[in-house]
C-alpha cells in the first residue's frame, strides 16, 4: 500500500509499506477515505516529539471503510463506513472505566503519562496513523464508530479530533451563562473552541492569533472578536483594558509547544528543544484571566520542562484543566449539533490534497502558504 513515511524532521515521503495485516482477534482493517494534517501533526514534523522513529506513518486522523475484521470483533464489520478516535485505548482499565481514554494503561508501554494515539510517535505507543491506504485499529469493538449515514467524510473525517478536541476545551473551561472566554490560537481547534464555547453560553468569545486569514476565519466562522497580537505592545494589557481591568473569565489554551510571541521561548523550545513546548501561550492566558478564573489546556507539549508561570496561577487562584480529548465521549453531543445544523466541521476545511502529494500538504499548513487553516488528505476516494 502507498503510505506516508517519516524520514527526520522536515522529511517526509510517500512509499510503499505492508498492508497491515490483523495482529489480535479484536483488530480491523479500515481502509481510509479521508485523512487530515493536525496542527499537533506539525509538531512531529518539526522534531518536537521524542521518539519519533525514522519508517513511521502519522496520522491520527481518518475515517473509513471497514476492510477485514478480526474474529472476535463484533460491532463492525467488513464494509461499514466508521469514524476512528485519535486514542487508541483498551475500554476496560482504570482510566477508560472513568471515561479517560486518552490515558489508557494497556496500550502504551509510556502509560504513566499519555495512553496511546495514532501515528503519533513511539511515545505514544508507536502505532502507525492513517495518512496511509489502510491502518491497523486495535480494539476494533471499543473504538470506532458508525458514521452516520446523512454525515459526509469531510465532517466525520474532524470528529476525530480537531472538532472533539475544540470542544471539550471548551468543557474544561467550565464555561457559565455571560463568561468573557479569549481563545489563544485559531488553528482548528481554536476555532472549534470559540464556536463551542457559544454552545455553552459564553456572553463574549475573543480570539487571539498572528496571522490576519485565521483571524478573519475566527471572526465569520466563530463569530468572535478578534486581536492580532502582533500590532500590540503586549496583548494582555490589552486584554485587562477590554475586560474591564479584571481579566477574561476563561482562557484557552489552542497553541501548545510552538507558540510564537516571545523569540526567546520560541528559539528554546521550537529550535534549541531545550523545553518541553514554548509556554507562550500559556502564560498569556495565566496573565490574561481574572483572579478566580479558569484555564484550559488543549494545545499540545511533550514531556519535558517548560517555563510556565505556576507561581501566578497559584497566587490568582487559577483553575487549570487539561488533557488529551477523550474523543468517543464527546460525539454524542458533536453529532446532534451537527444533525441540528448549529455546526458544519467542514466549513474550516481549505484544501483537499491527494496522498501522492502529502509532503507539499505538510510544508503549506507548516509555513502557513495559501490561506492554508485545516488540509485534508484524500488516499482512497470513495
Amino acid at each position: 500500500m502507498r503510505a506516508m513515511v517519516y524520514r527526520g524532521p522536515y522529511r517526509l515521503r510517500v512509499e510503499e509499506k505492508d498492508r497491515p495485516a490483523i495482529e489480535h482477534p479484536n483488530d480491523a482493517i479500515i481502509k481510509v477515505t479521508r485523512a487530515a494534517v493536525c496542527g499537533s501533526d506539525l509538531h512531529l514534523y518539526h522534531g518536537m516529539m521524542p521518539d519519533t522513529r525514522v519508517g513511521m506513518t502519522f496520522g491520527h486522523e481518518f475515517v473509513g471503510v471497514v476492510d477485514e475484521v478480526g474474529p472476535s470483533v463484533r460491532n463492525v464489520q467488513p464494509g461499514d463506513r466508521v469514524m476512528v478516535p485519535f486514542n487508541v485505548y483498551c475500554g476496560s482499565c482504570f482510566f477508560c472505566a472513568r471515561g479517560l481514554f486518552s490515558n489508557c494503561h494497556n496500550v502504551n508501554p509510556n502509560a504513566t503519562a499519555v495512553g496511546g494515539i495514532y501515528g503519533y510517535s513511539h511515545t505514544c505507543g508507536g502505532y502507525d496513523g492513517g495518512q496511509a491506504e489502510y491502518v491497523r485499529v486495535p480494539f476494533a469493538d471499543v473504538g470506532p464508530s458508525l458514521i452516520p449515514e446523512w454525515m459526509d467524510d469531510d465532517d466525520a473525517v474532524l470528529l476525530t479530533d480537531a472538532l472533539a478536541t475544540g470542544y471539550f476545551g471548551a468543557q474544561l473551561g467550565d464555561i457559565v451563562e455571560g463568561d468573557v472566554v479569549v481563545v489563544f490560537g485559531a488553528g482548528p481547534v481554536g476555532l472549534y473552541a470559540a464556536k463551542s464555547a457559544w454552545l455553552m453560553g459564553a456572553g463574549r468569545v475573543i480570539v487571539i492569533d498572528h496571522l490576519d486569514y485565521r483571524l478573519e476565519k475566527a471572526a465569520s466562522f466563530a463569530h468572535a472578536e478578534t486581536y492580532n497580537f502582533a500590532e500590540y505592545d503586549d496583548i494582555v494589557v490589552h486584554l485587562k483594558k477590554i475586560t474591564d481591568h479584571l481579566g477574561a473569565d476563561v482562557a484557552i489554551d489552542a497553541v501548545g509547544a510552538e507558540a510564537d510571541g516571545n523569540l526567546l521561548q520560541h528559539v528554546t523550545a521550537a529550535k534549541l528543544k531545550l523545553q518541553g513546548g514554548s509556554p507562550v501561550a500559556l502564560n498569556w492566558a495565566i496573565d490574561s484571566v481574572r483572579k478566580g478564573g479558569n484555564i484550559s489546556v488543549m494545545g499540545a507539549y511533550g514531556p519535558m520542562f517548560s517555563a510556565v508561570k505556576f507561581g501566578d496561577a497559584l497566587n490568582k487562584g487559577l483553575t487549570l484543566r487539561m488533557n488529551q480529548c477523550p474523543v468517543k465521549r464527546q460525539w454524542p453531543r458533536l453529532i446532534e449539533h451537527i444533525r441540528n445544523g448549529y455546526l458544519k466541521p467542514s466549513d474550516i476545511v481549505t484544501h483537499r490534497i491527494p496522498l501522492e502529494h502529502i509532503p507539499e500538504a505538510y510544508h503549506i499548513f507548516s509555513a502557513k502558504l495559501d490561506g492554508c487553516i485545516k488540509p485534508l488528505i484524500v488516499p482512497n476516494p470513495a
